[in-house]
């Protein structure tokens, strides 16, 4: 990461950034992936269509002063590096046919403690497009950080790092010893764009060579191929990285509704309108860069990894970044595209090897017009948003509530400003964050009784009297409400400490105070600005919700065809037919196979019904599922079998194998199974969702004769909207079909009276012989929660009333499928929220069912759920449970 330090560029404050992303144990740009690749491509140099178009040999006995000037200044590169640049022959000089720059101590009292040599190329040696290549030995030394990289000559897209950086090489600390002991011997690639900083983002790649050879024990090659849309970088003509512009995905309406490659972006104003904009485009990397070379010592990169800090004894004469030379190539081919001399390699261009995912934000969808409700948080957070503490410090935590379960948990430190509250604003996410921007279009709710509430209670009211508001907004800068207070919600109460007290404000009064309800991404709940010192307050049940009807689906077969998708032979010329099945099935759709490569499934095009009704899912993008169940009669060999769907007459589509879908198993012969396949891994993989037209199930092409199957269920839908999303097996008493167990202990657990909130609870105790108890299924009894994989959970509250006799016993979460012969086991704290049993408190413990299915439970057929000490060791141990649920968030 090596950035401007000119007094014309602007980099203040770029060690904030660097700060967050190292980690100890990763020394690079943007907590970089480490690949280390033996297989090495060995282009000639320059290949036929490669042409040398500038070099510097550093032959001559002086530093060629029309290839480059010196940068001299005491600026500390924008990274609170070590030292001041000049242009003395003592840092940078020529010798036997090598550049070397030189670190030097400086002498006593100067602005920083080293010297060292920054030279660049501009206005002299500009380029666009290229093969730019450098043969050099590294410095070594903790606090060593050399680079070989380019910057914009006119930033023609403004202020770094709208323009771009395209880091060709750098290295930190090389030599030093790693977290694992080892000696650092990695070297980074790396690009900077997107917005100005502190937005900034940044991707790439470390790399090591697989003979462990380090950088600084000798000279290795290193090189960019620059074309439009494509960077690659090479370290002795091994292609290790790859990054590209990002590429949009548009749906039938010509929106933009996503990103078929997520690369590299920027941010500038359009010159017609002065509307700063995103743009997804080949920008910045289309307009001319200039070399640089450069030596410095320390800054916020290399100071905080390895050995941490600048260690001065290895900064002398000896200790020199050489450079053999410089060179440059163009490719003849296209010399306006830079395209047609590619060295690539297999892989260069897969995400699981050489191609780098870059940072770009997705583009929001546009507006469906469809009215839906918004959960921000109800005990879970919604998967795109986060608890957000604009200006404080702090870190906004999910704790548990005697009375309302878990809450989001704020606090402010001091007086001297911050806002608090919940943010789906892609520049408040950290770099841990894997959710997406998603501001919500609240505009359909307005005319179905639309309101935003939630429910807070003040812990710990402000050490000064002050105003408790609401502000929303819709974008950094943006319409919003400004400050309202909340007294003048429909509730028009102000808070009292120690109460749950909720707030409800309609949409057409946020609207009407200056709120765009169509892109909200931001709510926050606060003390006025600088009068909130000592608050804790806790928030739940946080809402954008109306009068809203069911959401969109679509039923394709069930019990019979849909005129408007009936089944469908592509190319075999059989007439699929529907066939009496099982009594759970009833009529089903049959499929056979004959000698003819062809496809099948169902299909709503004007050649094929009279009446086609293309399904536009957009409204169901986030949570919705194609889904079917299916059941081969009669297998044809190995075959792979394929779900493909297709949209708007085959302008885009999506094809994935059938152990791709949630459940990930193949066919068994004459067994039904379920297929459910998320909209949003669809439309990632191609799919336009606006105008689904074409379903099919087969088996690979030309490998499926013989094969006769059987299709039922199938459908579009929303599962998070169904009328059912709840099991709940105990709740002051089993569900029916449920009952108390206790394995192996001889023991009755008994309903007991616990607090005002819990009502009756289910209570167990331990004795002397290992057991496990919970909550057992009565045969023929089970949860299918397959429908609710994406975002449902298994959810319970616990309550230890005395612990077991052994104080180092582990509280376990068990779950099993006992008819499918599967489970899944877990400490409890494996859950969502991490901790374990406190005696005498109740504790909400949340699992997401994908992370069970992953541990391996079939999820269509719990039919146990146990909480218990670790085997052995749960003597004396008296708990409670209750509100004990299987659940879609």
């Amino acid at each position: 990461m090596k950035i401007k330090s000119s007094v014309k560029f602007k980099t203040q404050g770029l060690a904030a950034l660097i700060g967050l992303t190292v980690t100890l144990g990763l020394a690079g740009c943007g907590g970089a992936a480490t690949e280390t690749k033996p297989d090495v491509i060995d282009p000639q140099q320059p290949v036929s269509d490669w042409k040398m178009v500038w070099n510097d040999e550093f032959d001559t006995s002086t530093i060629n002063t029309q290839n480059w000037t010196h940068e001299v200044n005491c600026d500390g590169g924008g990274n609170q590096e070590k030292q001041c640049y000049t242009d003395s022959a003592e840092n940078s000089y020529i010798q036997d046919g090598m550049l070397n720059i030189v670190a030097l101590p400086a002498a006593e009292g100067a602005a920083l403690p080293y010297t060292s040599a920054r030279m660049m190329t501009r206005y002299k040696a500009d380029f666009k497009y290229g093969r730019m290549e450098m043969r050099a030995k590294a410095p070594s030394g903790q606090g060593s950080w050399p680079a070989f990289w380019m910057m914009p000559t006119d930033e023609e897209y403004g202020e770094w790092p709208r323009s771009g950086e395209i880091d060709i090489f750098e290295s930190v600390n090389l030599g030093v010893a790693r977290e694992d002991g080892s000696a650092e011997n990695h070297v980074y690639g790396t690009l900077h764009y997107g917005k100005s900083w502190p937005n900034n983002s940044q991707s790439g790649q470390a790399y090591s060579l697989a003979s462990g050879a380090n950088p600084a024990d000798d000279f290795h090659t290193y090189a960019i191929e620059w074309q439009e849309g494509e960077i690659r970088w090479y370290m002795d003509d091994h292609l290790y990285a790859t990054q590209r512009q990002s590429k949009i995905r548009y749906n039938s309406k010509d929106e933009a509704v996503g990103l078929s490659h997520r690369g590299w972006f920027t941010e500038y104003y359009d010159q017609l309108s002065g509307e700063l904009k995103t743009y997804w485009s080949k920008a910045p990397y289309d307009k001319e860069f200039y070399l640089i070379l450069n030596f410095a010592v320390g800054g916020s990169w290399p100071e905080n990894v390895n050995d941490l800090g600048v260690d001065a004894t290895v900064f002398g004469a000896d200790n020199k970044f050489e450079i053999d030379y410089v060179r440059v190539f163009q490719c003849q081919q296209n010399i306006d595209t830079g395209k047609g001399c590619e060295t690539v390699r297999p892989g260069y261009d897969s995400l699981e090897d050489g191609l780098i995912e870059g940072k770009a934000p997705v583009p929001l969808p546009p507006s469906d017009g469809v009215a839906k409700n918004l959960d921000i948080f109800n005990g879970t957070l919604n998967a795109n948003w986060i608890a957000w503490d604009c200006c404080g410090g702090t870190s906004p935590a999910i704790i548990a509530d005697a009375d309302k379960g878990d809450a989001v948990q704020f606090n402010i430190n001091d007086n001297n400003g911050t806002v608090l509250g919940f943010s789906t604003r892609g520049e408040h996410f950290g770099d841990d964050f894997s959710g997406e921007s998603s501001p919500f279009d609240a505009s359909p709710l307005v005319d179905l009784n639309g309101t935003l509430s939630f429910e807070m209670k003040v812990v710990t009211p402000p050490s000064s009297a002050t105003t408790w508001l609401l502000k929303v907004e819709a974008g950094d800068g943006g319409p919003n409400t400004g400050d309202v207070a909340l007294n003048t919600s429909n509730e028009g109460a102000d808070p009292v400490v120690g109460q749950w007290q909720t707030y409800t404000f309609p949409l057409s009064v946020l609207q009407d105070a200056g709120l765009d309800l169509s892109a909200i991404d931001v709510v926050m709940i606060f003390p006025a600005w600088q009068t909130g010192e000592g608050a804790e307050y806790l928030i739940t049940n946080i809402t954008i919700e109306g009068d809203v009807a069911g959401a969109p689906e679509l039923v394709v077969f069930t019990d019979d065809e849909n005129p408007s998708w009936p089944m469908w032979d592509c190319c075999g010329g059989s007439m699929p037919t529907v066939e009496l099945d099982d009594d759970a099935h009833g009529n089903v759709a049959e499929f056979s196979i004959g000698g003819e490569p062809t496809v099948m499934g169902f299909i709503s095009r004007a050649d094929n019904t009279d009446s086609p009704a293309p399904f536009d899912a957009s409204a169901i993008l986030s949570n919705g599922v194609i889904q079917f169940e299916m059941k081969v009669t009669a297998m044809p060999g190995d075959a792979a079998w394929m779900f493909k769907v297709e949209a708007d007459n085959n302008a885009t589509f999506a094809e994935l194998t059938l152990t791709d879908s949630v459940e990930g198993v193949s066919p068994a012969l004459d067994q039904w199974q379920t297929y459910t396949f998320n909209l949003s891994a669809l439309a990632n993989a191609g799919l336009d969702v606006s105008a689904i037209d074409v379903l099919m199930v087969f088996p690979a092409w030309g490998a499926g004769e013989g094969a006769i199957y059987r299709l039922d269920n199938v459908k579009i839908y929303d599962p998070t909207a169904t009328a059912v999303n709840n099991d709940v097996l105990f709740a002051d008493a089993p569900a029916t079909g449920w009952s108390m167990w206790d394995c192996c202990g001889g023991t009755t657990p008994t309903l007991e009276n616990d607090d005002t909130a819990h009502g009756v609870t289910a209570e167990y105790v331990i004795g002397s012989q290992p057991t496990v108890v919970g909550l057992d299924a009565e045969d023929g009894v089970f949860v299918d929660a397959s429908g609710i994989l994406a975002n449902g959970v298994v959810k319970f509250d616990v309550k230890v009333v005395t612990p077991p006799n052994d104080a180092a016993s582990v509280w376990m979460f068990k779950i099993e499928s006992n008819k499918a012969d599967t489970f899944a086991e877990l400490p409890l704290t494996g859950s969502t929220e991490g901790k374990a049993p406190t005696t005498g408190e109740w504790q909400t413990y949340t699992f997401p069912l994908q992370t069970l299915f992953d541990a391996g439970l079939d999820i269509s057929q719990i039919d146990v759920l146990m909480i218990f000490p670790a085997w052995g060791t749960g003597e004396g141990a008296v708990f409670r449970l209750d509100n004990v649920m299987i659940t879609a968030l």
